[in-house]
């Protein structure tokens, strides 16, 4: 006899088929009616430009699960891993029994025989041994999660939110959702394992473990399998009806939103809403944000890496970006405005260093949600503080530091700095930004690299008087009006200039350039000094700065590494081949890491793209900081702890947060310099 089983086993009356395609149809009539109701709800948002990549979005996100791979091992990715790929086997599985079933009636063969048949058998077996493993790894990790992270909750007493200490962050239903996962997998070997007992045949063996299971179920009748067919179906139906009412309607979501996702960098903040005035009114309810956001919501797990890496959070701040995912997914059926629901709090308290956003495996924009909420609020006027001081000096002096026009040029004194309204041809633009022209230690970075760049013969000029801030502190304050202000006369600058390449120091002002400024029709090729000083390195323009082995620890900048992807050119000029884990998971990387790649950094645990934030960005630079709760503290912590004695930075705001709290933090003699400062003591 040919190896195969039979469709419907013991069920000959025409009354079963009907009552099951009856009730598997109503079941997902059930499923589907619910998703609509969602859908209308996403509806409300803002229209979109939607651009659906499906190769590049669901295949890299959802079928390679880019971002769950390159999640650090503590986060359990082998676990999501079993799971998806498990689910992703035994729903394969299922299309293509049905498509052998049924194909017949419309031409096709059934293939459902054979040797396909013995290896079907088998290779579907591992992939729901995989499911049932993950999902009881999963279930472990739920309960250890309840114990360890804190969400907030408002103390009676004071009135303000806090973090509770040990309360849960699953509910029944996430737990519910798991157990309904689990009883679909394990009754489906169930119900394998009684076919076999009922019905044996000389190749059962190909289903080794429902073959294991049979034999708990000796000399099973004919009615009792159809009873445990039954009871497998049971589950089945539990789980299209329930889906779209707990966190596993992701499966679905998240493929949508995978396929949509904006082709925006994610250190490009979205436009905003202007009101009836002209002013960027930003998000004051749900309905406010674009329909790609709202449907993001519904793809949230709950799984909590967004929390784990956030900088805020970590430092004993009411953030919890989590907590602002569900907070607004909840407040577009209630229709509680945003700031009420997440509270103010918790929306001044964020960097913008988009951990979040890196960490987040159904790619939810959380920092896009929480400036847009600060939007509102600045265009209600509840800004205050020192942030309200900052924007003012833009105003009026077109720096973050309210350093005058005519002192823009002080550092530049004895240089021989040329300058482009002296110069009409050059090939750079450096653009210096607020602190390099203000604050004395990023004008020590400003000195060396625009010596670097004299000797390594690179045709360059600033702008001196005529720089004015790039707008990134007002944009991601939510003062969305002052940034375009600020970013118009920039423009109009480069424009009179013809400047289409410029160098930089800074990775804020980086990322605005490069990422924000062509929303102003501008075609920038912006580098930050770190590349380009490696470009002089390579060409043997420059000589490598060539610090001892472990002497020095580097620190990388959330808007550098993590949101634009540059974290091996700053290696690169000390003669480091590249940063272990900029790209892809650490535990692998090490394991498969060349033994022969020099390493010149006493590297700190959080580096490259999941390096940690010095809590300067998003406009915390200049907002009060209760002691204890600076994001810097923790980092510098974690560099000291290499037992390094210079701390290398390529960021000026980097270098003002790590400064303060290095000096809080030991009595040692510890080196504070940018890289370029590296570079020219070894060119002097």
């Amino acid at each position: 006899m040919t190896p195969t089983r039979e469709e419907f086993l013991f069920m000959g009356h025409p009354g079963f088929k009907v009552a099951f395609y009856g009730l598997t149809f109503l079941s997902i009539g059930i499923m589907l009616w619910q998703i609509f109701g969602r859908a209308r709800l996403w509806n409300k948002g803002r229209k979109i430009d939607w651009k659906i990549k499906p190769i590049e979005g669901i295949g890299k996100y959802i079928l390679g699960q880019r971002k769950v791979v390159s999640s650090r091992p503590k986060t359990a990715a082998p676990m999501h891993l079993f799971i998806f790929y498990g689910f992703l086997g035994l729903l394969l599985a299922t299309t293509l029994l049905a498509i052998s079933t049924y194909g017949p009636k419309i031409g096709l063969p059934h293939f459902h025989q054979g040797t396909y048949y013995l290896i079907y058998e088998s290779t579907f077996e591992v992939a729901g041994l995989l499911f049932l493993v993950g999902i009881g790894w999963a279930f472990l990790r739920r309960y250890r999660m309840t114990q360890e992270l804190g969400e907030p909750v408002l103390n009676s007493e004071t009135g303000k939110l806090e973090r509770s200490v040990n309360p849960a962050t699953s509910d029944w239903k996430d737990f519910a959702a798991l157990g309904v996962l689990w009883m679909l997998g394990f009754t489906g070997f169930l119900l394998e394992a009684a076919r076999i007992s009922s019905d044996p045949q000389t190749w059962d063996g190909a289903s080794f473990i429902a073959f294991g299971m049979a034999k708990v179920l000796p000399g099973l009748s004919p009615t009792g399998y159809v009873a445990v067919w039954w009871f497998h179906m049971i589950w089945v139906w539990a789980f299209f009806i329930t889906l779209p009412q707990m966190r596993l309607k992701h499966i679905l979501v998240a493929t949508f939103t995978a396929a949509a996702t904006p082709e925006r960098p994610i250190g490009q903040l979205p436009s905003a809403k202007l009101d009836e005035d002209g002013i960027a009114a930003g998000a004051a309810f749900a309905k406010d944000y674009s329909k790609w956001h709202l449907m993001s919501l519904d793809a949230c797990m709950s799984c909590g890496r967004c929390t784990e890496v956030c900088p805020a959070y970590g430092s004993g701040k009411i953030l919890n970006p989590k907590q602002v995912v569900q907070d607004i997914h909840r407040s577009l059926t209630t229709g509680d405005g945003i700031a009420a629901t997440v509270s103010e709090e918790a929306l001044w308290a964020c960097t913008t260093c988009n951990a979040c956003v890196e960490a987040c495996p159904v790619l939810i924009r959380h920092v896009d949600l929480i400036v847009d909420g600060r939007r509102n609020l600045v265009a209600e006027g509840k800004l205050s503080g020192t942030p309200t001081v900052v924007l003012r000096q833009m105003e009026s002096t077109n720096s973050a530091w309210g350093q005058a026009v005519a002192q823009r040029e002080d550092w530049m004194k004895g240089l021989e700095i040329p300058l482009a309204r002296e110069k009409q041809d050059f090939e750079y633009l450096y653009w210096v930004g607020c602190a390099g022209a203000t604050d004395p230690g990023a004008i020590k970075t400003t000195k060396a690299f625009a010596h670097l760049m004299k000797k390594g013969g690179v045709n360059f000029a600033c702008l001196g008087a005529e720089e004015a801030c790039t707008g990134d502190p007002a944009r991601r304050l939510g003062d969305e009006n002052t940034f375009q202000s600020k970013a118009g006369i920039n423009a109009e600058t480069f424009r009179k200039y013809g400047v289409s390449k410029v160098v930089t120091t800074c990775p804020h002002c980086l990322n605005t350039l490069k990422n924000e400024y062509s929303e102003l029709g501008l075609e920038l090729e912006v580098w930050h000094h770190t590349q380009l000083l490696e470009h002089l390195v390579k060409n043997g323009k420059i000589q490598p700065a060539r610090p001892a082995n472990g002497d020095v620890t580097y620190h990388d900048p959330c808007y550098l590494a993590r949101v634009n992807d540059i974290s091996d050119a700053p290696r690169a000029i000390v003669g480091q081949a590249s940063d272990e884990d900029a790209n892809t998971n650490l535990m692998w990387r090490e394991l498969m890491r060349d033994p022969n790649e020099v390493t010149v950094f006493a590297e700190p645990q959080h580096r490259g793209r999941k390096t940690l934030c010095c809590g300067a960005g998003g406009g915390r630079m200049w907002m009060e900081e209760e002691p204890g709760q600076r994001p810097s503290e923790r980092r510098t912590k974690e560099l000291l702890a290499t037992g390094a004695k210079t701390v290398a930075v390529s960021c000026p705001f980097c270098r003002i947060m790590l400064d303060a709290s290095i000096k809080q933090e030991t009595d040692e003699e510890i080196k504070l310099v940018d890289l370029a400062e590296l570079l020219q003591e070894a060119n002097q």
